[in-house]
């Protein structure tokens, strides 16, 4: 006869699977799916969240959470049933905070605004999404009051994408982060030494690139057997399993960062998936543990190691051979200069190190605005526009290029920009206590190696997938809660030396 943990465990198996068809069906929407199958898309995707947060939700499933943490008595904290109950106990919690009919609502609209995204994108009409992002606006409001928050309601929406993070948390490192950031950016832009970057501005055959895109991710780490690199217009990693993590970027003929540095940053997600302890396999638990942490691995992937003077050292010989015309006359170091050239930029994806983090705040603070009932959806363009001028001192000459850029607003997804920024910090961190515990990791690195850091993090990181929270995950990995002294550590010395600033 079966255990009680035996019996939650066949339910929760039963879930994953469930959620994993409704990422597949997302997955294939944003790859595969002609566009004429929107609207069956949407139904079948409203249809399968319903069900699970049925099932999910069910008093059923409470009894089997309980009568399962029961048996399981005193069971270590690290352990994966420990862990396992207490992930569950919180989301059984949330989950019945959400009624069916919302679960419901969210789904259809968010499948909705996201087709009209794609056409207002397409069009530079951003009257097409506005009604839309309305509703987004008004789901996101509502969520927030379901889940309820002691100080600010950005507090509820954060939390489902960083545990137990604060909006003052939020606030206070990134305020850190611009009294840190801005004077170096100055000093950047006062410098004699100005980067040129129009290597990566020319001709690239996109098949060529679509070929040095499966090496270099190769290279990285990426296990290739257990992935797969697709073509969307906005980029996402996606895992059904550790062995089947999926990712996409996007191609351009004539501007080589977004397939290359694209491609980077989804196999750092991709990696993390795969990098999950197999007897995780089939939970909740075979997950990042969040998004902050989640963009730790592809910001570090993409920036620490692959805008790395060492990584291009080893591997432009190789870039250069698939695209003998236009990189013929350039040396390593010249492609090492400009992919790390600094200036404010319109696309958030395509921003350089240094002003990445002010378009993170730029959202952060336009979400929460809306979220307040301060700012209204039809005013968020010329919004967008001055707080662009506010934080980069340049406005977007289309909304395509401004507010319309990002797919994430097209569902409620609020509270998830933050994580893009504290993944950078996350990144700084884990890798500065990496090279401190394994010298080997940063001599590596110059040659163009991940071996030694992919071990590290796999030991470190990946493999707990989703047993301990951010907050204990990096104290527990570095010993210091988040902090951003790291990158700014990090940041000054390599600009330092490339802006030669020292």
């Amino acid at each position: 006869m079966p255990t009680n943990y035996e019996k939650l465990i066949e339910r929760v198996n039963e879930l994953d699977d469930l959620n994993k068809a409704a990422a597949l069906m997302s997955w294939d929407r944003e790859v595969n799916m002609p566009r004429a199958g929107a609207a069956e898309r949407i139904a079948q995707m409203t249809t399968l969240s319903s069900l699970i947060h049925r099932l999910a939700t069910s008093d059923e499933m409470g009894e089997l959470i309980e009568s399962a943490a029961a048996e399981l008595g005193g069971a270590a904290y690290d352990s994966n049933e420990a862990s396992l109950i207490r992930l569950l106990r919180r989301n059984y919690a949330d989950a019945r905070k959400l009624p069916a009919d919302y679960v419901a609502r969210s789904a259809a609209i968010s499948g909705q605004a996201r087709e009209a995204w794609v056409r207002a994108r397409a069009e530079d009409n951003f009257a097409h999404f506005q009604p839309l992002l309305e509703q987004i606006v008004e789901l996101c409001q509502e969520m927030a009051e379901y889940y309820g928050y002691e100080d600010e309601k950005y507090d509820a929406l954060l939390d489902k994408y960083e545990t137990n993070m604060k909006t003052a948390e939020v606030r206070a490192i990134f305020d850190a982060v611009k009294a840190d950031l801005v004077p170096l950016r100055e000093a950047v832009d006062s410098s004699p030494v100005k980067l040129d970057d129009s290597i990566v501005h020319q001709p690239y055959d996109i098949e060529k690139q679509k070929a040095f895109a499966r090496y270099i991710a190769g290279e990285l780490g990426y296990d290739l057997d257990r992935g797969h690199i697709g073509t969307v217009i906005h980029p996402f990693a996606t895992s059904f399993s550790r062995n089947d993590a999926r990712i996409t970027t996007r191609w351009y003929p004539d501007f080589l960062n977004p397939s290359l540095f694209g491609t980077l940053h989804e196999c750092g997600h991709a990696m993390y998936e795969q990098g999950t302890h197999a007897d995780l396999a089939r939970t909740p638990l075979a997950r990042g543990t969040s998004l902050g942490i989640h963009e730790s691995q592809s910001r570090m992937m993409e920036n620490i190691v692959g805008r790395s003077r060492g990584f291009w050292r080893a591997h432009f010989p190789t870039l250069q051979s698939y695209f003998p015309e236009a990189l013929s006359n350039n040396t390593a170091e010249d492609f090492y200069r400009a992919i790390n050239k600094t200036q404010p930029s319109y696309i958030r994806v395509e921003a350089d190190e240094l002003t990445y983090n002010f378009h993170i705040i730029l959202r952060f603070e336009l979400e929460q605005a809306m979220l307040n009932g301060d700012l209204a959806v039809r005013d968020l363009p010329v919004a967008w526009n001055d707080k662009m001028q506010e934080l980069l001192g340049i406005t977007p000459p289309s909304d395509k290029e401004g507010c319309l850029q990002d797919v994430h607003w097209s569902r409620p997804g609020f509270g998830y920009f933050p994580t893009y920024a504290l993944g950078n910090l996350y990144g700084a961190q884990f890798f500065e206590t990496a090279v401190a515990q394994n010298p080997a990791i940063a001599d590596e690195l110059a040659q163009g190696k991940t071996n030694a850091l992919l071990a590290w993090l796999r030991e470190n990181i990946h493999q707990h997938g989703k047993k301990f929270t951010p907050g204990e995950l990096v104290q527990r990995v570095t010993g210091q809660p988040l902090s951003h002294e790291a990158f700014i550590r990090y940041a000054r010395a390599k600009f330092g030396d490339l802006y030669e600033l020292n």
